[in-house]
């Protein structure tokens, strides 16, 4: 990879992380916040910070193209890449939509759905990907028209709106992002697709200065304006860079969390947040578990001496979850990455 080619990992990082300040005061004096429900006095806190780590990731991939096409004098894979910022913002404008009618109204799942579709439309035009795909049991499958007609837009609805399932704790949903696509960054430096790794690493970068704002206390959340789109560019990533199965992998913790949401019936009403005390601590929302944030509650309570889980407790506690899984997916896929 050029030496330049860094200049773009640079720049979303510094543009998120010098704008989001004035975006934090300017929700705030515009009435755009929102209670921070796992803290016992319920701050309020800005909301939708998405919006400055959309774009500083979006001008960062465009920068990435422009050196492409006039210092490198090379246009590979340059439809992929406005295609994959296409999806980005369409999906990016459906969790605006989402944020403005706020959580507990926000669009309804026949609209949501059909707007995150619209958003794979870029990917599905252009035949994104590889049809040829590995299926257990009957080994490798082409799924000719059938894979950009179903099988990516299914990825992109499932993957865009379940990121945000796990979620409500403050760094928890810029932390995770930066774990999963950093590995799938490594995967595909590692199957030769690096330029979907500066593409990664740009969203990383962008994620990174976003979380020194979001990290407990947080001084803003993400909102759905950047919880879909980052659930979308993991299923684009396992789309342009034909790793499905590993980036599924990548993906368990959202399955069980999305599996453990369903238990309370497809209305998925259940909220992923902690029941917080006087003291700063935790303890579980229900009498059941709905969600690995109450799971992990529970297990902390266990393990700690105090029994006393607070909020950073059940942050790192899932991230120490994905960052298991990551490392098992490595080893287990392996042999296919090299």
């Amino acid at each position: 990879m050029e030496p330049l080619l860094i200049i773009p990992v640079i720049l979303a990082f510094f543009l998120t992380l010098i704008t989001l300040p004035s975006w934090i005061k300017r929700a705030k004096k515009g009435g755009l916040k929102g209670r921070d429900i796992n803290k016992y006095e319920k701050p309020e806190v800005a909301e939708c910070g998405g919006v400055i780590v959309i774009g500083g990731f979006i001008i960062g991939v465009l920068s990435y193209v422009a050196i492409k096409t006039f210092v490198l004098n090379t246009n590979t894979t340059t439809v992929e890449i406005l295609a994959l910022i296409s999806s980005i913002a369409l999906i990016s404008f459906t969790g605006l939509i989402d944020d403005i009618l706020g959580w507990k109204i926000g669009l309804g799942k026949k609209i949501r759905i059909f707007l995150v579709f619209i958003a794979a439309i870029p990917l599905m035009v252009i035949n994104a990907g590889n049809s040829t795909v590995w299926i257990p049991f009957f080994g490798e499958i082409g799924l000719g028209i059938i894979y950009p007609l179903i099988i990516i837009p299914i990825g992109i609805i499932g993957a865009g709106t379940t990121f945000n399932f796990l979620a409500g704790f403050n760094g928890l949903e810029a932390g995770q992002g930066i774990l999963v696509l950093g590995a799938l960054s490594i995967v595909a430096f590692l199957t030769g697709n690096s330029w979907l790794t500066l593409i990664g690493l740009c969203a990383v970068a962008s994620l990174t200065a976003f979380l020194i704002f979001n990290k407990y206390p947080a001084q803003v959340f993400p909102g759905d304006v950047m919880t879909y789109p980052i659930g979308t560019l993991i299923a684009i990533f396992a789309i342009l860079g034909n790793c499905e199965r590993i980036a599924i992998f990548f993906f368990i913790p959202y399955i069980a969390e999305t599996v453990l949401k369903l238990r309370a019936g497809v209305k998925l009403d259940k909220e992923s947040f902690g029941k917080p005390q006087k003291d700063g601590s935790l303890e579980p929302p229900y009498s059941k578990i709905y969600g690995l944030e109450h799971l992990s509650i529970l297990i902390l309570k266990k393990v700690k001496k105090s029994g006393k889980v607070y909020e950073t407790d059940v942050v790192y506690f899932l991230h120490g979850i994905q960052i298991a899984i990551i490392i098992l997916g490595f080893i287990i896929f392996w042999k296919s990455l090299i």
